[in-house]
């Protein structure tokens, strides 16, 4: 498994031009992108592993 997934495209626009995105004190945060195409900044987050067939 990698250690960062990257996201492939903006899930409102669908644009590719996809950067890491950095808060207005310089940090970075792990999982947060911004879409240079709608302007608008997001997270990623796993959420957890699905047993087979779908029940908990």
């Amino acid at each position: 498994m990698s250690e960062r997934a990257v996201p492939f495209h903006c899930p409102y626009c669908g644009e590719t031009d996809l950067w890491p995105h950095e808060a207005t004190d310089g940090s970075a945060g792990h999982g947060q992108w911004e879409c240079r195409g709608c302007q608008r900044a997001f997270s990623v987050k796993l959420l957890g592993l699905l047993r087979p067939g779908g029940t908990s």
